[in-house]
């Protein structure tokens, strides 16, 4: 991100006044735009806003931009006697395509994060970076000779990966599968993404939980899938429910979160899921199975997946590497009967030609070394030790204003704001404050939640993190 040269002799404002010309000329903001206000701009580059004001004043003064009270500064319509007609309108073709926006929340908290960050992030569903495996990683990198192709792989992704995650799930999870039942994909957003694309169309219904990951809930919005909630209580979700939905809508598939649940962190109760199960292979509908977190089990001993059960054939099951070791080596995978993996990794194809051989080669090495369960089991007492920080911490600085209940596993701790708050005011005060968390409302839910994730800040930070939200939702409770 562009910021002003502090050292040099030409003052500030005038630096920022070049570089916004600079992004007109380029297109970035063509005629007729707004540019950023100046309270946002001067925050993302670090600046006093009256600096920002001075450099707006003087693009005012060349004619480039001009301003209305209330309105904001939009870029001349006829800004050095380019004809707009003459520029792509790129406000009609943003607002187009199929792609649903991001919530503006989601935006605003990237948008936090991009200008501020050294801010306590306890939004992202991320490991902090001291809990990413690098030393191992290096250390097996040294020691494992690369000797794979680098030319384009097979679209289902490197073999000898899917063996290793064959003989893994096996071991771990109690999941049978063999190698021509995975699908390597680059994190489980992609296998999602794959399954609205390829065994869906648009207009048809699926249930999903409520509340649920933000990310998968705008890719049905984007693919134009119907979707209807299945409320989420403290034992999972009811099967009757999704009978009821199949009657009412003829769902097509059930998404599931079932271990840890996001943002919840629930678990579905083991009484429900064999009934669950046999209901899917009763309606003869699927159900697809996202567990990114069972591994994350604080005592190493994860629920059963529903995968692990399935007698009928019934659950596509995604997994990933990114919340149990490195989200940037964009490994996932999916486990389903060979001929939907066929028909999802032809899609694969045609999209991006097969995610690169590398990150691949790397997690097989790396899985397939000892430090590997080191790592799950160092990581398991880390985040346990986060947990118990965070609620600590909530129980000292917010006592009886938030209710939650502790999990075994996951990344984030899912509270209940006891009175009513401004959900957007409660962000930006926060933000103030030094702390950024995503408001329960982006999941689909009820106003009054929180999800609070204790996997991303440093443990040193997590009692100032709350010291701050506590702040900030006080001044609003008076």
């Amino acid at each position: 991100m562009w910021k002003p040269d502090r050292s040099s002799k030409t003052p500030m404002y005038l630096q920022i006044a070049d570089y916004v010309e600079r992004s007109i000329s380029l297109g970035e903001y063509p005629p007729g735009s707004f540019l950023p206000s100046e309270r946002r701009l001067a925050e993302r580059i670090g600046v006093n806003r009256s600096t920002v004001v001075q450099a707006y004043e003087e693009l005012r003064a060349k004619g480039i931009v001009e301003s209305s009270v209330g309105s904001g500064t939009m870029v001349s319509r006829e800004v050095w006697g380019i004809r707009p007609g003459l520029s792509p309108d790129w406000r009609h073709y943003v607002q187009g395509g199929t792609f649903a926006r991001s919530l503006p929340y989601l935006r605003r908290i990237r948008e936090v994060l991009q200008e501020r960050p050294s801010i306590i992030n306890m939004a992202s569903g991320e490991l902090s970076p001291d809990l990413f495996p690098n030393e191992q990683i290096i250390q097996v990198m040294k020691e494992v000779p690369f000797e794979a192709h680098l030319g384009y792989d097979d679209p289902q992704g490197y073999y000898p990966l899917r063996e290793t995650l064959a003989g893994f799930m096996r071991r771990e999870l109690g999941i049978h599968t063999t190698e021509s039942s995975i699908l390597i994909t680059s994190g489980s957003q992609q296998s999602l993404f794959l399954i609205l694309q390829c065994l869906l169309a648009p207009g048809d219904a699926v249930a999903v939980e409520d509340p649920s990951y933000c990310g998968s809930l705008a890719m049905f919005q984007s693919a134009g899938i119907r979707t209807f909630p299945l409320p989420v209580r403290e034992d999972g979700i009811d099967p009757r429910d999704v009978e009821t939905l199949f009657k009412e809508h003829r769902i097509r598939m059930v998404f599931l979160n079932p271990n840890y649940q996001n943002p919840t962190g629930t678990t579905l109760h083991p009484d429900k899921r064999r009934p669950l199960l046999n209901l899917a292979a009763e309606l003869g509908i699927p159900i697809v199975e996202d567990d990114p977190f069972s591994l994350t089990d604080f005592e190493g001993n994860p629920p059963p997946s529903l995968k692990s059960i399935d007698e009928h054939g019934t659950v596509l099951y995604i997994g990933s590497l990114s919340k149990i070791a490195a989200s940037g080596l964009r490994i996932g995978w999916l486990i389903a009967p060979s001929t939907v993996v066929q028909r999802l990794a032809d899609a694969r194809q045609q999209i991006d030609f097969g995610l690169s051989v590398i990150p691949q080669w790397t997690a097989n090495a790396f899985m397939r070394s000892g430090k590997f369960g080191e790592h799950l089991i160092s990581l398991q007492q880390a985040l346990a030790h986060k947990q118990d920080l965070l609620i600590r911490s909530l129980e000292r600085e917010l006592g009886d204003e938030v209710r939650f209940t502790a999990a075994r596993g996951g990344l984030s701790l899912w509270c209940g704001l006891r009175r009513p708050v401004d959900d957007l005011k409660l962000l930006e005060e926060a933000v103030k404050r030094g702390v950024v968390y995503t408001p329960g409302a982006v999941y689909g839910s009820v106003p009054g939640h929180i999800r609070l994730s204790f996997a991303r800040p440093p443990a040193s930070r997590i009692e100032e993190g709350i010291f701050g939200l506590a702040q900030a939702l006080r001044l609003l409770l008076v």
